[in-house]
């Protein structure tokens, strides 16, 4: 007897982060941008969706509303009628100008709400080829299903279950683990004093930097808020359509830049965020009379820009969990969902002499977040409101610190090569998202020798994205060459 014949008429108590995702004006959802090798054969699509994707619990259940009023919620699992969630435009192959078209069709889908008698995901097949792929697919996944970590395991575990039965899985960068010297196993006691030491001073600082950031979240629910400047939204944002462009980058850049400042791919790619928003906001300024100057720099002094993080406070479901779920030998048991705390790191927008100025600080600002406990302070209050006030009250805090800082920043690792997804070569993934109270989101994603800057982007306050895109690109050259140049890594 399998999990499904055994639970099929059971409910499953939705999480409270899937709960808050539900509530009345914080309607979240995630786009996955697939950009493919070849035309899409649709029927091979959907069989091998069949096969796999539609397998997963909560790619086959509905979201059902137990009580409005504290914004209960359940899984009920459905049978899924394909047709009904992939979607194939008749469209012109030669048609002008098809990277605008992708992009018009990909940014007017945020303007659409999911069916909510069906389970909550949609997929759009463009057979049409662009600059990058030679055909594009898109995916609309309410964020009640999944955060960004979660959803890329189950793209790849789909891969895996369709290259090789789950015997050989695609690649994620794993993390080195640090052996231990014969000098370290034959310590003597003032090396274990040391370690004693270094082991108190590292709680402290746990404890220092966690209470600042509580300190500064409370005081950003209250009153504190970033400067007004022309990517600021206002209240309201979430709401105001967004416009969804990429922009792919080679990764091996950013590793290089990583090799020779010892610093990890996040310190990088926030240096290259801060860099690249200074570009742009100063381009910005330097088109409006009121902060002109004489000389390159417009940037209005002591700006005050942060950038919300939401930090993923769960391992990863591995790829093997997965494929068991969807072959029904298993069940979920927590690996899966939104379990995610929010980290606020301010921005320095000012244009640096020295290109590596962003990187070292980039560095200095994540070493002290990472010794932080804020984001699980903030997880667990919001699950606190949840429970004992509903969503109302946690949408409330939520929106109170996403309105008053400026943009949101997320980067997501992909596999290590290229794989086939749904029984078709993948050129790019570029994940967004819709209905964040925020006129700006950032996210990169790492997949092969890749690196893909996705935006989305509010299109009254920034109505030219892909000039924020190659702000982003830009920075990172320069501080490539830069690295270069100063000889800090040698070029074979």
């Amino acid at each position: 007897m399998t999990i499904m014949s055994v639970v099929e008429e059971e409910e499953e108590p939705a999480s409270p982060s899937a709960r808050l995702m539900q509530t009345p004006g914080f309607d979240i959802c995630v786009y996955a941008v697939l950009g493919y090798m070849t035309v899409i054969d649709v029927d091979l699509f959907k069989n091998e969706l069949e096969l796999t994707l539609v397998k997963h619990p909560r790619f086959s259940s509905l979201l059902i509303e137990k009580d409005k009023k504290r914004g209960n919620y359940s899984w009920k699992r459905t049978v899924v009628d394909i047709d009904k969630h992939v979607f194939v435009p008749d469209l012109d192959p030669d048609m002008e100008n098809p990277d605008e078209f992708v992009e018009n069709f990909t940014s007017g889908l945020s303007r659409k709400t999911l069916d909510p008698t069906k389970p909550l995901w949609e997929i759009h097949i463009l057979n049409v080829k662009t600059s990058d792929a030679n055909s594009t697919v898109i995916f609309k996944i309410d964020h009640s299903i999944g955060d960004g970590v979660s959803l890329i395991s189950l793209v790849l575990a789909c891969a895996a279950m369709h290259s090789s039965g789950g015997d050989l899985l695609p690649v994620l960068p794993s993390k080195k683990r640090k052996t231990n010297s014969i000098g370290d196993r034959n310590s003597n006691i003032g090396s274990k004093m040391k370690r004693l030491f270094l082991s108190a001073w590292t709680i402290l600082l746990v404890v220092f930097y966690t209470l600042i950031d509580l300190i500064m979240l409370l005081a950003t629910m209250l009153f504190l808020k970033d400067s007004k400047t022309p990517i600021k939204g206002e209240r309201g944002v979430e709401n105001t359509p967004k416009r969804f462009v990429h922009r792919i980058l080679n990764l091996d850049d950013v590793k290089l830049v990583k090799t020779a400042m010892h610093v990890s791919i996040n310190d990088v790619l926030m240096g290259v965020t801060e860099a690249g928003l200074s570009r742009y906001l100063n381009t910005r300024y330097a088109t409006t009379e009121k902060h002109e100057k004489s000389n390159n720099n417009t940037l209005p002094r002591n700006l005050r820009l942060r950038a919300g993080i939401a930090f993923n406070l769960r391992p990863s479901p591995s790829i093997k969990d997965l494929i068991e779920v969807m072959d029904e030998k298993k069940e979920l048991k927590g690996m899966w969902g939104n379990l995610v705390g929010l980290v606020l790191i301010p921005l320095t927008i000012a244009l640096q002499d020295d290109p590596l100025a962003y990187i070292r600080r980039a560095k200095s600002i994540m070493d002290r977040k990472k010794l932080s406990l804020g984001p699980n302070f903030i997880f667990m209050l919001l699950k606190l409101l949840i429970n004992l006030f509903g969503t109302k009250a946690a949408l409330l805090v939520t929106r109170a610190v996403f309105t008053k800082t400026t943009v949101g920043f997320s980067n997501v690792v992909g596999p290590q090569e290229e794989i086939k997804l749904f029984g078709h070569p993948l050129s790019y993934i570029s994940p967004t998202v819709s209905g964040f109270p925020l006129a700006l989101v950032i996210h990169y994603q790492s997949y092969g020798n890749k690196l893909i800057i996705a935006l989305a982007a509010d299109e009254k306050l920034i109505p030219n994205p892909h000039q924020l895109c190659d702000d982003l690109q830009n920075s990172l050259q320069d501080i490539k060459q830069t690295v270069i140049k100063r000889g800090l890594v040698v070029m074979v």
